[in-house]
């Protein structure tokens, strides 16, 4: 599927199929979830980070880029167990990590978000306000 703009909204590509509704969060630089966000509550930690302070619980949460590491998976998976989960995943470019906490929290019957791929030029262009991303990728401003 290509991505960008269209009359009705954004296609991003689905990495993780589902539905999605949430304020947007969209990042100023990239981040590593391990370590860069706290597991327990859901809130940037990384003091480096322009957004530190800020929480990604129930947001549609929108990552130019990553920063990996192999434990981000595990640090995905407690945000999902304790509710403090984003909304939803918006990638600039896939990351298998993050989606293998997502994959898992499924295997678990936990509800994981759902996870799409996003130019990080084309995050950039997407509202502030409340979105809807329908499991084709399909994102809508609900607010505009």
């Amino acid at each position: 599927m290509e991505t960008g703009k269209t009359t009705s909204g954004m296609n991003a590509s689905p990495l993780l199929p589902g539905a999605a509704t949430g304020t947007a969060l969209k990042l100023d630089a990239p981040l590593s979830f391990w370590g860069g966000v706290d597991p327990k509550t859901g809130m940037i930690i990384l003091v480096r980070h322009p957004q530190c302070g800020t929480s990604i619980a129930g947001r549609i949460l929108c990552l130019p880029a990553t920063i990996g590491s192999s434990s981000s998976s595990a640090v995905l998976l407690e945000l999902i167990r304790g509710g403090n989960a984003p909304a939803a995943l918006v990638m600039g470019a896939p990351d298998a990590i993050l989606l293998i906490g997502c994959l898992i929290a499924r295997e678990m019957g936990w509800s994981a978000p759902p996870a799409f791929e996003l130019a990080a030029e084309d995050q950039r262009k997407l509202g502030d306000g409340l979105l809807s991303i329908s499991p084709e990728g399909i994102i809508l401003p609900l607010n505009a």
